[in-house]
């Protein structure tokens, strides 16, 4: 391993303990904010028979939630089974937190990594192309595309998206593209057919994703890269003798892509527990659902569960750009 391998390593290691301060401290001060404004007892105040506060109370004690516990009372207990046992809590009615986070990063994982990726790589690229051949048809029409898509709310996206597959469906006579769920209930069959059924659902999401979010790669990519076509360091790599596509590709592209690097891995955390329309839209039980159920449902301990999560993926998205960074910038390679 070089000097500059272990530097780089050193480097990384540093920022990753700097993230995990920041996730304990904003987890813990999430947990006192949820407390003070979310109330676990309005899940019993409606049921029939009429509870007493007694009743309530000693019916959300063994979750940790008694309002007859003081603040720090409740930090503690919860504190304690995090550490300890890794036990996120549970609702106020006695769902365990546990139980629903793996299900749901996973059906939000597959949505949400597929779409980002394919709305990343297809943004990037149009904005490479179209910046390169500024003014062209191309250009134009690529931006007049976006700029129109960029002004279409998700919900009117998702909705546009499920009529079109509704009606395909009607045309065929049977279900070409399924317009609900992560996958089809009670479904039986082979691996290869589950398999197929989950892509068939994965579509009309993803296309949902892709479309209304490659728009900001593809309008970013392109001013970047013009601004870095015309810099001083490109105009001396062409007066060298490179013609201006290989100094655009070898040059103003790296560089013009460090920005858009950092923008990706940071846009991870928020696009997993934020693409709440597109989940409700199209029935999937994801982060971005269940986010707004436990706050709907006054579940604290649900809600600092959802914002841990969320620090870990930013602290990830921190990372993952500083390895880019590393990677596509030798100044900072050689600092």
């Amino acid at each position: 391993m070089t000097l500059e391998e272990v530097a780089v390593l050193r480097y990384l290691g540093r920022q990753a303990a700097g993230w995990l301060v920041m996730i304990v401290v904003a987890t813990n001060a999430t947990y006192f904010l949820a407390s003070w404004f979310l109330d676990p007892r309005s899940n019993y105040r409606d049921l029939r028979p009429v509870r007493t506060d007694e009743q309530i109370a000693h019916a959300l004690e063994p979750y940790g939630l008694s309002p007859s516990w003081s603040l720090v009372h409740r930090w503690w207990f919860w504190l304690s089974d995090v550490a300890l046992r890794f036990d996120w809590g549970h609702s106020p009615t006695g769902v365990p937190v546990n139980g629903e986070l793996p299900q749901r990063v996973l059906v939000s994982g597959q949505l949400i990594l597929l779409g980002t990726l394919a709305s990343v790589v297809i943004g990037v690229a149009l904005g490479v192309y179209t910046a390169s051949r500024q003014y062209g048809v191309v250009d134009r029409l690529g931006q007049g595309v976006s700029i129109v898509l960029f002004n279409i709310p998700t919900a009117v996206g998702a909705l546009a998206f499920v009529l079109a597959a509704v009606w395909l469906n009607q045309l065929a006579g049977e279900t070409v593209l399924h317009v609900a769920g992560a996958n089809t209930a009670g479904f039986e069959g082979g691996v290869w057919a589950s398999l197929v059924d989950r892509l068939d659902h994965l579509v009309l999401p993803t296309l949902n994703l892709t479309l209304l979010g490659y728009v900001n790669w593809h309008l970013t990519q392109r001013a970047l890269l013009l601004d870095m076509i015309n810099a001083d360091f490109v105009r001396t790599a062409r007066a060298t003798g490179l013609t201006r596509a290989q100094a655009i590709r070898r040059h103003a592209l790296r560089a013009s892509l460090i920005p858009t690097a950092t923008s990706v891995a940071f846009s991870i955390p928020a696009v997993f527990t934020g693409a709440i329309i597109t989940e409700t839209v199209f029935g999937w039980e994801g982060m971005g659902r269940y986010f707004t159920e436990t706050i709907a449902k006054n579940d604290v301990d649900g809600v600092v569960a959802v914002a841990a999560f969320g620090a870990v993926m930013t602290a990830a998205g921190a990372i993952l750009s500083d390895i880019a960074t590393v990677a596509l910038d030798p100044r900072v390679r050689a600092s």
